[in-house]
Order: C-alpha cells, then structure tokens, then sequence
C-alpha cells in the first residue's frame, strides 16, 4: 500500500466507495489522515464500515466544515453533463476536489528513495483505444527484461493497492480521462498518447473537452518523455505544441498509418513491420506480422507506443523484441479463445465503441462478425468502410434490430443472445474464417460490464471446441 501523504490530522471526505473509493480510504488511514466517506448505495457503505471506514453523509447541509479535501471516485461526473450535487456542495464550501491519481502523484515518492542508486519512475498511458494493451505490453517487456516494475491505475492493481517501490523500479499506470481531468497532481515521468477518437462525448461536453482532459497528462505535469500518437490531428497538435524544435528528443512521435523519418526520434509500423528512425537515421527495427500476442494495425501502433516507452528507458531493440514475443495478449482484447476445423474464434469484447471495433475488423482476413449492443453517441456511419472483410454480421442485443439495419451492404443476421450468435456463426464458418467478438457498443444492455459479454462469448465457444 502507498500511504497518502500531506493530510495528516486531517478530515478528507470520499465520494464513492468502489475499488478506488475504498483503497483511497484505506490509503488515507494509512497516512494518519480521517477519512469519511459517502456511497448513495447502502450496500457499498456497509462494507466500507465492515472495513472500518467511518460514514458521512456528505448531502446533508453542513458536511464540509472540517473537511481538507474531496477525493471523488473516476465514474462521478463532476461538470458535465451536470455536477453532482456532493461535489458542487465542496465548490460553495471552498473544499479543493482531487481524485486518487492525484493524490497517489503526491505521495509516491518517499525518503526511502534517498538511498536508493537509481529513483523509481512512473510512465502513464492514455488514449481511447489502445491503452491496456500498450500498458500491460510495457509490463510485460521489462519483467520479461528483468526490471522490477508494476501495473496498475486503470488495470491490474488500483494506484494505491501497488507495493512501496524499490530501487530502480518503473510504475505503469493506465489512466482514464476520468482520472486524468480531475487529478491535481499529474508528474509521470514518462506519458503516452495512443490515439484519439470520439468517446465519453457526454462526460467532457464533446471533442474539444474529452481532448483537454487527455492533454492535461502532458500540459500539467512536464514529462521528460512524451510519446504521442500523431495519427489524428490532436496528436499532431500536442506533438507541435510540446516540442521546442525539429529534433527535440523529448517527444517521440508514433504511427501506424505512414512514415515518420524526419529529424526527431519517431516509432512507427507500415505493412507488419515497426522502424525506429533518430536524427534521419533507422537505428532498429521489428518484424510484427508472426507475433500472435498484436495482431493487426491497431497493435502494431500499441506495439511502437511500448516500443518508444522501453527504449526512453534503456532497452535494446532486441531485448524489446523478445518480450514482445513472449506476449499473450490481454482477455477481451483481440484474444484467441479457439479453433475448429480451422476456424478461429477470437474475443474482443473491449472493442465498444465504432472506432476500436473498426480496428479489429482491419486485423482479420474473413470475419463472420458478433456485433451490437448499447450503441454510443455519433453511430456507425465511421465503421461502415472497415466492413469489406465481413462475411456476415451476427447481432446481438436489445436492439438488435434496429443496429441490423444500420449495416448497410452487410449480410446480417439478427441473434439477439450471444449464445444464438456464437451458434450460428460457428456453424455457417468456413475453414480459414475467424468469428470475431468485436461488438462496437457498450455492454450495459445484457451485461455489467464488458468483462462479463467476453466471458460469455468464451464460454458459447467452449460449448463448439471442446
């Protein structure tokens, strides 16, 4: 556990009492700070008694008085659509609002490190689609290489469940725009920009807001290393706005989609194969097409992103190489589940909005697709010229319907239950056909979560293979 530091002798209040909410709580204890905090699920305040966590119902008129600070939980919106009503009630009573990536930025380091030859680092990692994968796939490289390191934040581990680090250790953090537009405190050492495209649209009032909330991870917190990905204009933007000349080195620009020789240090991927270039020069490069664990465009821009990261870091190309392929991929997120009679069943249940689902759709020569769900914001028209390698299209959902009929040009087949689909498309297959799960919707119309849909679709195909 990483105590929080600074608040000692004081009241901080916690809004929400999920993973996050309750480790903070506990974290806040741990550095001699009285924690109280609020969930509107009855549920979820009994088990933070059970934990010891004392209960303050932050709504009611007075809450604030002796409160230092309001730790909010990522899935709380605070400005838009509206504000919550606890924490506007922490505006009027002039309480500063943080969040847990915040205060972890603040309380990570310790004197310990004082002692130690080399200072541990933090490399956080942002983007719409990409970033567990890029996040676990840097992981995994340098434990693979020998170097202590730890996943956590958006995955693996909640930021303050990670251990103390030790000498020379690397945090890698996958961070969300939920976390990243609250936090007061921002410092990675090193920060990743995988892509950029339209998602949680109601949450930061359009583009323009989601945009600011990935480029306050940059703009506030002055990493020595900035990887962007310049596939979008954002991403060319922020790459222009943080360099300070042609072939400052400080900023690594990364592409899937065409070559970057210039003056600077770039990364990229064209055709299956990843081309480090520095100062006009190729000084590494890698063959992706055979590593199982990436397949397709889109994990061939995760796979520059953790490249550059780990070279910022001090590894070989061909150290890079080896773990990348050692690795296994990350569940629900293109993962191979099966094969039958050369068919290959392929889960990427994460794939819930139009332009990760569009990716997946790329990475695979002939498809017989499991699509739908509870459709986001801006519809399908973006995913539309990413159909030419399906088969047929099998929908599943509430609405199956409805999203059917936006297929135009698609053969489709309307399912409505994941093991209808699974069924269905396992049985019209043909040997060299992938029936893919790569939904392009969230999953709150059947499912809890995404999780749950993948799961699903694992266990219809296990019901096929075997």
């Amino acid at each position: 556990m990483i105590p929080v530091r600074g608040y000692e002798n004081q009241t901080v209040a916690i809004l929400g009492l999920g993973r996050s909410g309750r480790a903070t709580a506990k974290a806040l204890m741990a550095g001699c700070a009285n924690a109280v905090a609020w969930d509107d699920n009855p549920a979820a305040r009994e088990a933070a008694e059970a934990d010891g966590i004392i209960i303050r119902d932050l709504s009611r008129q007075g809450a604030f008085l002796d409160v230092s600070c309001l730790v909010v939980s990522p899935g709380i919106p605070h400005l838009y659509p509206t504000p919550n009503a606890v924490i506007a009630a922490a505006w009027d009573a002039n309480v500063p609002v943080d969040n847990d990536i915040g205060l972890f930025f603040r309380s990570f380091a310790s004197r310990d490190w004082d002692e130690f030859d080399q200072p541990p680092r933090v490399v956080a990692v942002t983007g719409s689609n990409g970033k567990s994968t890029t996040s676990a796939l840097i992981h995994h490289i340098l434990t693979q290489a020998g170097k202590p390191a730890q996943l956590a934040g958006n995955i693996g581990r909640g930021v303050f469940d990670i251990d103390p680090a030790i000498d020379g250790e690397i945090v890698v953090l996958e961070l969300s725009s939920y976390q990243t537009e609250l936090a007061r405190s921002l410092t990675p050492d090193i920060a990743v920009l995988t892509n950029l495209s339209p998602d949680h649209l109601d949450r930061h009032a359009g583009i323009g807001g989601y945009f600011a909330a990935k480029r306050r991870l940059f703009a506030e917190g002055a990493p020595d290393r900035n990887i962007i990905g310049v596939d979008e204009i954002e991403g060319r933007f922020l790459a222009n706005q943080l360099s300070e000349a042609q072939g400052d080195d400080r900023v690594l620009r990364i592409s899937n989609t065409r070559k970057l020789d210039d003056a600077g240090w770039t990364v990229f991927a064209r055709k299956g194969f990843l081309s480090e270039w520095r100062k006009g020069r190729q000084i590494g490069s890698i063959d992706l097409r055979e590593i199982a664990g990436l397949p397709g465009a889109h994990n061939h821009q995760n796979a520059c992103a953790a490249y550059a990261v780990c070279r910022c870091l001090g590894l070989g190309p061909k150290q890079i190489e080896e773990g990348m392929r050692s690795y296994g991929g990350l569940p629900h997120r293109s993962q191979l589940v099966g094969e039958k009679d050369g068919v290959t069943f392929v889960n990427d249940s994460k794939a819930t909005n139009v332009e990760s689902a569009a990716k997946a759709l790329q990475a695979f020569k002939r498809i017989r697709w499991i699509c739908g769900g509870l459709e986001k914001e801006g519809g399908l028209d973006g995913l539309l010229p990413h159909v030419g390698s399906v088969a047929k299209a099998y929908v599943i959902g509430r609405e199956a319907a409805a999203f059917a009929m936006k297929l135009k040009d698609v053969e489709t087949e309307v399912c409505t239950t994941m093991e209808n689909a699974v069924a269905l498309a396992a049985a019209e297959a043909e040997e060299g056909d992938t029936v893919l799960l790569a939904p392009a919707c969230a999953s709150f119309d059947q499912y809890n979560s995404f999780e749950k849909r993948g799961e699903d679709f694992i266990a219809q195909v296990a019901k096929i293979t075997g």
